[in-house]
């Protein structure tokens, strides 16, 4: 029966029994002999036997790919390794609570909020254990890499705080120029007594406190497109409460005057040039300060209107 089997096929038993150990082994410095073994090759039909010697000709191809293979396991075991270590590490809380410090850092408020929300699954795996562990130079890179999450969250807070300061402030004088405005029409619509008015100036507080997104967005715009106007203004501002009252330097040398003078605190042409160049103040002031001084602090004596006429026209005698 196995012989009419092996005509079926077109073998004989001699041919087959001669033949069936003739493949090629490889070289050996192609393919080691572990490597060698991990391959199949199949040994029946003549597919297989040109498939197995396809596989001997790609044996250097398989050799790069199985070396690569085992390079890239052992470098996952070694980097899952590492990242076990640091994990476990008792200074890792406080290495993962830097680094979410640092990105929280101008964050939305969504997202400080998830970051929050993992500092707080993080402090529940805070320990009070000791620093020290078996492998001093993890330990040396776990509080080196704090103190460097610390120093860089500080830096990226520097600009971050500059800038909203400077927002706030910008924001904080607008609001003051629109309510000061809206207090000046309310005063003026009061004095002119316009009901309709007075109800406008009523509606622009209640709009004032009730501030939409979009009245902000509007004073963000205004302010971008005046903004080189606000410190001019604030300068108009103060000069214009300030009007009127004479510099500190300059009413200081009229009062030193008035003080020497006192007896007749009336300033000629001359003396009214000489206090002009000294305090740098016009006639028209100086003459207004003398005006208003003598009335509020100067009361002359009857002898000494007399003694000032008899000195400026000579004594008047009355002859018998």
């Amino acid at each position: 029966m196995d012989d009419d089997d092996d005509e079926m096929y077109g073998l004989n038993s001699s041919d087959y029994s001669g033949h069936r150990h003739s493949f090629p082994q490889p070289p050996d410095h192609l393919l080691s002999s572990l490597n060698y073994h991990a391959v199949d090759f199949p040994a029946f039909g003549s597919d297989h036997i040109f498939g197995a010697s396809s596989a001997f000709s790609d044996a250097p191809t398989m050799v790069s790919q199985l070396g690569r293979s085992a390079s890239e396991e052992e470098e996952e075991e070694v980097s899952s390794a590492i990242r076990a270590k640091v994990a476990s590490h008792p200074l890792y809380p406080k290495l993962l609570e830097a680094f979410i410090d640092c990105q929280k850092v101008g964050a939305p408020p969504e997202m400080a909020d998830l970051f929050d929300e993992i500092c707080r699954e993080n402090d529940q795996c805070l320990r009070s254990t000791p620093v020290s562990t078996a492998d001093p130079d993890l330990d040396e890179f776990m509080e080196t890499y704090c103190d460097i999450l610390v120093k860089y969250k500080s830096d990226l807070e520097k600009p971050f705080n500059e800038a909203t300061t400077f927002l706030n402030s910008i924001e904080t004088q607008l609001s003051n120029l629109c309510s000061g405005a809206s207090r000046r029409s309310y005063v003026s619509d009061e004095t002119a007594g316009s009901s309709e008015d007075d109800f406008s100036a009523g509606e622009t507080q209640v709009q004032d406190f009730h501030r939409t997104a979009e009245d902000r967005e509007l004073k963000d715009k205004l302010f971008r497109k005046y903004s080189g106007y606000i410190s001019s203004l604030k300068n108009e501002f103060s000069k214009t409460k300030k009007k009127g009252k004479l510099p500190r330097e300059a009413r200081q040398m009229l009062l030193d005057w008035w003080t020497i003078h006192y007896k007749w605190p009336y300033p000629t042409e001359a003396d009214k040039v000489a206090l002009a160049e000294s305090t740098g103040l016009d006639q028209k002031q100086i003459n207004n300060w003398f005006i208003n001084q003598r009335k509020r602090h100067w009361r002359p004596s009857e002898n000494m209107q007399f003694a000032v006429m008899d000195s400026l026209y000579g004594p008047f005698c009355i002859s018998d």
